[in-house]
C-alpha cells in the first residue's frame, strides 16, 4: 500500500475512527493504548497521515485487528459509497485549487460524516450514470464556472500576449500575416508545417489542423484560409509561449483526458484571440462603435474584417473586454448550431457572466423562442452566403429582464447546409444606457420573447413551434396545490 496515496489515506482513517468509536475509546484513550499523540492519530483519522511499520502494528493491536486486516477495506467495514467514490478517481480529477477550494478540507469533511457524505456522492454518481453525464462533459462545465468565476479576463495572458508581440517585433498594424506566425513557428520553435498534411486523411476532415510532437508537424487542412490558419497558428505559438504541457494535439477538443488539458486548450485560445485584437486598440474601436447614435451592424463586420477575425474570435474577445473596461459585467454568450431536416436547434457553446442569465440552453428537447434574434435569425435568414449581423432588444417575458443582443447569423456554417448563430447579450440597464450611444436607435427592433414554447405565456404568439405543455403542468400544478391548502385549512 503507498502511503502517500490519498484514497487510501482517506479510506484507512474513517476505518481507524470506526473502530475506535466502536470500542468507546476518545483519542486520549486510544493514545495511551498505542503511544502515539492525539494530534498524531487525528491526522490520521483525517486522511492527511499514514502509520509506519512499527505505528502501524501498535494501532492494528489497539484496535483488535492485524495490520493487514487494517488495511484491507472490503464491504463489511460499510465504507462501499466512500470506496466506489474514491476508486473512481473522483477526487483527484476535480479541479479544487482553480477554486480555492483545500482538498485536505474535503477529505475532512468525508472522514468527520461519511454516512451523509456517503448518501450525498451515492445520489451523485447514480444521476451521473442515470444521465449520461461523462467526465468530459465535467472538464467543460467546470472550465465555464473558472471562466465565469474570473469574468472571463486573465491579465497573466494579456501581457503574455503583449509579452510576446515585444519579443518577435509583431507589427502593431493588424491583420497579423499567418506567413509570420508560421514563420516564427518554423524559426523560433522547430515547427514542420504541411499546409495540406491533413488532406490525406478523410477521417480527419473535421479538424483544422493536427500536431504531431515527436516529428513537430503540423498537419493542415488544406482549405483553411488565411484567416483560419493565424487563428491556429497563434494557440500553437501559445502552448510553447506560455509553456503549456497538458495539451490536446487537434485543432478542436470534444473530450479531455485531465481537466488542465481542456484549460489549456482555453488559455490557447484566449492567447491567439488576444495576439488577433490587442486589448487597447479593440477597447477604443468598441467605444467608437457604441459612441454611434445609429445602429449600423457594418461597424462590428468592418471591425471584423479589418482585423481579420472570426465571428468566435470577435464575440470571445468582447466577453474579455466588456465587463473589464465598460462595466457591462451582466453579460451572457450563446452560439446555436441548425443542421437542415432536424427540427430542434442546439446550443454548443454558452457562457454567463455575474449570474445565470435567462436564456440559457438546456438538454430537454424544447422548442427555443422562434421570435428571439439568436434563433430567428438562422431560421427565417434565407442568404445562403452572407454573415448577417442583427441587433434586437429582447425582453424576456418569464423575469422582466431585457437585454440587448447582438446576432451574428453565417449559414452553411461549420458544414454545408449548416446554419449557425452567435449571440451576445448585455443586461439593459442604466450602465448599459451610458455606454451605448445607439441603445435607443429606432433601426434595433425590440421583441418580447421567451425561453422555450412549453413554457411561454404569451397567448397570441404566431411563432410558436410547440404548444406551452409546461406551462400548463405548472398552472394545474399549482391549482392543486392551493386546493389542498384550502382543504386543510377546514
Amino acid at each position: 500500500m503507498n502511503n502517500k496515496h490519498i484514497p487510501n489515506r482517506i479510506l484507512f482513517g474513517l476505518k481507524v475512527k470506526q473502530l475506535r468509536q466502536a470500542l468507546g475509546y476518545s483519542f486520549l484513550e486510544l493514545s495511551n493504548q498505542t503511544g502515539l499523540s492525539v494530534s498524531y492519530l487525528n491526522e490520521i483519522e483525517k486522511g492527511k497521515k499514514f502509520p509506519k511499520a512499527d505505528k502501524l502494528q501498535s494501532l492494528a493491536s489497539a484496535v483488535g485487528q492485524s495490520p493487514e486486516r487494517l488495511v484491507t477495506f472490503n464491504t463489511e467495514d460499510g465504507l462501499d459509497t466512500i470506496i466506489e467514490l474514491l476508486d473512481s478517481n473522483f477526487l483527484n480529477e476535480l479541479p479544487l485549487d482553480l477554486f480555492g477550494i483545500d482538498l485536505s478540507k474535503v477529505v475532512e469533511i468525508i472522514a468527520q460524516a461519511p454516512t451523509r457524505v456517503g448518501a450525498l456522492i451515492s445520489t451523485l454518481l447514480e444521476l451521473s450514470r442515470n444521465y449520461a453525464v461523462r467526465q468530459e462533459n465535467f472538464y467543460f462545465a467546470a472550465l465555464r464556472s473558472f471562466l465565469e468565476m474570473h469574468q472571463n479576463y486573465f491579465e497573466e495572458i494579456e501581457l503574455a500576449a503583449e509579452q510576446f508581440i515585444k519579443e518577435f517585433d509583431v507589427p502593431i498594424k493588424r491583420p497579423i500575416s499567418d506567413k509570420l506566425l508560421a514563420d516564427i513557428l518554423s524559426e523560433s520553435f522547430d515547427y514542420n508545417i504541411d499546409y495540406k498534411g491533413l488532406d490525406k486523411h478523410e477521417n480527419l476532415n473535421h479538424l483544422y489542423y493536427l500536431f504531431l510532437p515527436k516529428s513537430k508537424q503540423l498537419l493542415l487542412k488544406g482549405s483553411l484560409n488565411g484567416m483560419q490558419r493565424s487563428f491556429s497558428f497563434g494557440k500553437e505559438l501559445a502552448f510553447n509561449f506560455l509553456h503549456l504541457k497538458e495539451r490536446a494535439y487537434t485543432s478542436s477538443i470534444s473530450q479531455g483526458k485531465v481537466f488542465e488539458e481542456v484549460l489549456n486548450h482555453s488559455k490557447a485560445i484566449y492567447f491567439s484571440v488576444a495576439l488577433h485584437l490587442p486589448k487597447d486598440s479593440f477597447i477604443n474601436e468598441i467605444k467608437r462603435i457604441f459612441n454611434q447614435k445609429v445602429w449600423n451592424p457594418h461597424h462590428f463586420s468592418q471591425l471584423m474584417d479589418k482585423s481579420m477575425v472570426t465571428p468566435e474570435m470577435f464575440y470571445h474577445r468582447m466577453t474579455n473586454i466588456l465587463p473589464q473596461f465598460f462595466g457591462l459585467k451582466d453579460i451572457f454568450f450563446m452560439r446555436f448550431v441548425y443542421h437542415p431536416g432536424e427540427e430542434s436547434l442546439k446550443v454548443d457553446r454558452e457562457l454567463h457572466l455575474n449570474k445565470k442569465h435567462q436564456p440559457h440552453g438546456n438538454n430537454l428537447s424544447e422548442h427555443y423562442c422562434r421570435r428571439w434574434i439568436a434563433v430567428s435569425s438562422i431560421l427565417n435568414d434565407e442568404n445562403k452566403e452572407e454573415s448577417m449581423m442583427h441587433a434586437e432588444i429582447s425582453r424576456f417575458q418569464e423575469n422582466r429582464e431585457s437585454y440587448l443582443c447582438l446576432t451574428h447569423s453565417r449559414l452553411n456554417y461549420p458544414k454545408p447546409g449548416a446554419k449557425v448563430s452567435l449571440t451576445l447579450g448585455i443586461l439593459l440597464d442604466d450602465k448599459l444606457n451610458e455606454k451605448i450611444a445607439f441603445l435607443n436607435s429606432d433601426k434595433i427592433v425590440q421583441k418580447q420573447v421567451h425561453t422555450t414554447c412549453e413554457r411561454c405565456p404569451i397567448s397570441d404568439c404566431k411563432e410558436r413551434a410547440a404548444p406551452p405543455v409546461q406551462r400548463e403542468k405548472k398552472k394545474k400544478a399549482q391549482e392543486i396545490d392551493l386546493l389542498l391548502e384550502s382543504l386543510l385549512k377546514q
